[in-house]
């Protein structure tokens, strides 16, 4: 019989994540918290057996080993599928700092380690890939020609054309409300950390929102709604980002793309391809709601023929 491990928790965590919480975070960002730092109270009970006020700089040297092993437990308590990303790790880590700091804050007698002996990883550099204009433009399009319910094919091909026209969020655009929209096609949004900005519809994704909105039958509030069964739409349910998810996947597979689409490398094509035909970084960074222009030139960069014009133009021999 397997003996039962006691288990160790984090103290204060309650009050961690409400102190976010009243900072105006959004529930998303609380629930991103919540979950890493359940992960390190799985670590805690399954891997060192280890009450909080007793761990030390070699148990976090151990947590970063555990982290990229794919034995490890999730926040959920089952079993790591795959090995996470530096990316992932520093998140995990810094909400691990930040729960810390918010301890020596709080005069908490029992802190047995510095936030600042975390170190992050150095996460590797990605080449960041989009899909070709002709690419993005066939998955743009093939709700149309691989969707048998017309309804679905209507409002999915809405979905993406308001992705990309407007490069916002899959979280914004799943969150979007019919009175959030103008009548010039103009979007208000209250985007990630609860930062407001304005992001603009193209005509054509206003054609196609236009003619998916004449076959809703519904009162939903909801801009893009899931549907039950063959014709009936629910009234008070978002899509889910899942669905979406899935449904790009399937259209890439499906049109043969072979470089990897999702709902974030079509926001990503989005500031390439404005990048590419001259826009202004800083217009990107807004229209992105990015806070920082160096997360913004990420995406600019990313770009090799932006880079080839930007070489050809600036170039001091170039002639």
């Amino acid at each position: 019989m397997k003996k039962q491990l006691k288990k160790y928790t984090l103290p204060l965590l309650d009050e961690f994540l409400e102190n976010i919480q009243s900072n105006n975070y959004s529930n998303e960002t609380v629930y991103n918290y919540e979950r890493d730092l359940n992960t390190f109270e799985n670590f805690l009970t399954e891997d060192i057996q280890t009450p909080f006020e007793k761990i030390n700089k070699r148990h976090i040297i151990k947590f970063k080993a555990y982290l990229s092993s794919t034995s490890r437990q999730t926040a959920k308590s089952e079993a790591g599928q795959k090995q996470l990303s530096s990316y992932s790790i520093n998140r995990i880590l810094s909400a691990l700092r930040s729960y810390l700091k918010f301890l020596v804050d709080l005069d908490y007698k029992n802190v047995p380690i510095s936030a600042d002996a975390i170190k992050l990883l150095k996460t590797e550099k990605k080449h960041g890939q989009v899909p070709e204009m002709h690419d993005l433009i066939n998955l743009i399009e093939a709700p149309d020609r691989f969707e048998k319910d017309k309804n679905i094919a209507l409002r999915n091909r809405a979905m993406l054309e308001t992705l990309f026209a407007t490069g916002m969020r899959i979280s914004e655009l799943l969150s979007l409300k019919r009175q959030q929209l103008d009548t010039s096609g103009r979007i208000y949004i209250l985007g990630k950390g609860k930062k407001q900005r304005f992001v603009y519809l193209t005509a054509r994704a206003i054609v196609h929102i236009k003619t998916y909105l004449k076959t809703r039958v519904d009162d939903s509030e909801y801009l893009f709604v899931p549907y039950r069964g063959r014709n009936s739409q629910s009234r008070a349910k978002k899509i889910s980002a899942n669905y979406l998810q899935y449904k790009i996947k399937k259209y890439r597979e499906l049109l043969s793309i072979n470089v990897p689409v999702s709902a974030h490398s079509i926001r990503h094509a989005f500031a390439t391809y404005l990048a590419e035909n001259g826009a202004n970084p800083a217009a990107i960074q807004i229209l992105l709601g990015h806070e920082s222009l160096d997360t913004t030139t990420r995406y600019v960069h990313a770009s090799d023929r932006y880079a080839e014009k930007i070489h050809s133009q600036f170039h001091p021999l170039k002639k």
